[in-house]
């Protein structure tokens, strides 16, 4: 049973629409339908209600107190914008036959993917984002996280600054186009992420405080007022907030929201609207019989967002960490500025394979306060890493990627440092390819005085960065040059080095698949075998006996490293790396290696023999990795 009166309009199956409205500002309602306006019928708790006949496609929109026409604030349409009249939309009209048994993978062993739709492509639209799908597929791809979709003033922008948490942004093809784009990612085999921002609201189309106090000035967050999820009138608004989350997993079929920056969610209730929240996805996913993950995006490293909700936690599946992220850019760019001011560079590399979150208990100088708690035996793999992503990039003064601060060297020892790791990898786009094409902020809000603030205010956000360029270096966010600048450029995927980032790419994604000891998300078989400024080796163990060996040099002298015990072959090499008789290595500069035990591909070889043995008429299943557990370590 719901505890929240659902938001928007409800079509029956009579041809008529109930269409529901929370606005407790009002003395009186009317619907605004095809021209003319009716008076909605009050109901306790400032909800207001009419059935009528009604279609999809049928525009609409509310009149309060005999105001101005307002769009409806849970409206599932905006074909003409944040600011026009709404539509009813019917989930069901444009619905595709779902994939035969489709169910999301696990985030045991996923590869995520991050795209902004608007620059993904020339074209910018979910249509054309399709014809990419299937080489995602073919990289090792497992989840397409797609920056926010809903409605923002506009029709170029990031998407954090939507107002219409329903409705789908129309320049990339509304509703009907992404329900179609979530249905192709299904048929690739890729699981969707939607990125859903509920912490803040964006400067233009906000009408929310003219229906009811969605906001409240108890609480201030870095973009306003916060939510009002714990004061009076509080129970709608969380409704409304939980009913957008579940329309994009139940209508359009997504199989997973990452949400923004919750720490910007305050909320002192018994029950945190995470914890609400999960409860009904979980709900929704025991109707459906799918399989729904939400990834929370924190800055907190608190171990309680992804904990079980019975052990007091908010129940996410999963989180974006970004000690991962800051400690293998501190060490490969030598950047000391701003929050990596924080981070040592490969030694704490090694400490975030083991502990998970570095800020566990420890003080920040920058943020100059203790941060974080322990992560205790939680896998590796509910934290989502990257070496880049849209606020790693899009957030410097230049918006440059990585590979054109460092080069293409530096740049692939990171990306085996991140695959490498106990965690879930995530991509970003282009990466694969090594994209040098920037991402840059870009905006495009219509009003002057609102345009100008935002320029300001990205020329100010650099003060405390001085390595990420001069201010007035800033790109103009308004300037439509700054979106061309910030596409992808595909053509070079078709270049021999863009071929050989994506053949890295791949093999690294294949080798967390079939290498027990990569993907085993087990930050407590981690042991490191040495670490300094410039060479990292670390040791990833499995239970069933296999071992790999994680090797980085970032210096530009050959580094000798004595190996542990074992029997070492290469798996990958970025670089020249050889051994030197059987107990050391030569570990070329600027470079990063794996290696297994030799002892563990023995073991392999013999169990694919005994298998053929017993299944003579059969070819070996190549997808599935061998359990080594039952077979005896040789020790020859």
């Amino acid at each position: 049973m719901r505890r929240h009166p659902l938001h928007g309009p409800l079509l029956g199956n009579d041809g008529t629409v109930a269409f529901r409205l929370w606005a407790p500002r009002a003395q009186r309602v009317e619907l605004v339908l095809a021209g003319s306006g009716t008076p909605m019928q009050p109901h306790p708790h400032g909800w207001f209600e009419l059935r009528t006949e009604a279609a999809h496609g049928d525009e609409y929109g509310y009149r309060l107190d005999g105001g101005e026409m307002r769009p409806d604030p849970a409206s599932r349409w905006q074909p003409d914008g944040v600011h026009g009249r709404s539509t009813v939309f019917d989930p069901a009209r444009v619905a595709l036959p779902t994939v035969s048994r489709w169910t999301a993978p696990p985030l045991t062993n996923a590869a995520l993917y991050e795209l902004h739709i608007g620059a993904f492509t020339p074209q910018g639209t979910f249509d054309a984002a399709t014809q990419r799908l299937a080489d995602l597929a073919e990289l090792g791809i497992t989840h397409v996280e797609v920056m926010p979709v809903n409605s923002f003033n506009g029709p170029a922008g990031w998407g954090y600054d939507g107002v219409c948490w329903y409705a789908v942004h129309e320049p990339y093809g509304g509703p009907v186009a992404f329900a179609h784009f979530v249905q192709a990612c299904h048929r690739h085999g890729l699981a969707v992420i939607v990125d859903a921002v509920y912490n803040h609201l964006g400067p233009s189309g906000n009408y929310l405080p003219e229906f009811g106090p969605y906001l409240t000035d108890r609480y201030a967050t870095p973009w306003g007022d916060g939510l009002n999820l714990d004061g009076e009138d509080s129970d709608p608004v969380r409704g409304f907030v939980i009913g957008s989350a579940l329309q994009w997993l139940d209508d359009f079929g997504a199989d997973g929201l990452r949400l923004d920056a919750v720490h910007g969610l305050i909320d002192t209730s018994a029950q945190h609207l995470l914890a609400e929240l999960s409860a009904a996805v979980d709900a929704l996913a025991t109707r459906s019989g799918r399989s729904l993950q939400l990834i929370a995006e924190s800055d907190r490293c608190d171990p309680l967002t992804i904990s079980a909700r019975d052990a007091g936690g908010a129940g996410m599946d999963a989180q974006w960490a970004d000690d991962l992220h800051h400690a293998i850019h501190a060490a490969v760019t030598g950047e000391r500025d701003g929050y990596y001011l924080d981070y040592a560079g490969l030694v704490d590399v090694a400490e975030v394979y083991r502990r998970g979150f570095l800020y566990d208990g420890r003080y920040s100088v920058h943020r100059k306060r203790t941060v974080g708690a322990p992560l205790g035996q939680m896998p590796g793999h509910r934290l989502v890493t990257c070496i880049q992503n849209h606020d790693q990039i899009g957030n410097r003064a230049a918006g440059e990627r990585l590979v054109s601060l460092v080069g293409a060297e530096l740049a692939k020892v990171a990306a085996v440092l991140l695959c490498a790791s106990p965690t879930t990898p995530m991509l970003f786009m282009g990466e694969e390819h090594g994209e040098t094409n920037p991402f840059q902020f870009f905006t495009s809000h219509p009003e002057p005085a609102l345009a100008e603030a935002v320029r300001t205010g990205r020329r100010e956000e650099f003060a405390a960065f001085a390595s990420f360029g001069e201010a007035g270096a800033v790109p103009d966010p308004q300037d439509p040059e700054t979106v061309e600048r910030s596409r992808v450029d595909w053509a070079k995927a078709a270049t021999p080095a863009g071929e050989a980032w994506r053949e890295l790419w791949q093999q690294l994604l294949t080798l967390r698949r079939s290498q027990p000891a990569l993907g085993n998300g087990r930050r407590d078989l981690v042991a490191v075998v040495t670490v300094d400024d410039e060479l990292l080796a670390l040791l990833r163990r499995d239970d069933g006996g296999s071992a790999v060996l994680v090797v980085a040099n970032l210096g530009s002298d050959i580094r000798q490293l004595p190996l542990p015990d074992g029997r070492w072959r290469r798996l990958l090499d970025t670089g020249a790396t050889t051994p030197e008789g059987e107990q050391v290595l030569l570990v070329s500069p600027r470079s990063a290696s794996l290696w297994a035990d030799s002892q563990t591909a023995l073991m392999e070889r013999e169990l694919e023999r005994r298998w053929l043995e017993a299944h003579p008429d059969d070819e070996l299943p190549g997808e599935v990795v061998p359990d080594l557990s039952g077979l005896p370590r040789d020790e020859g």
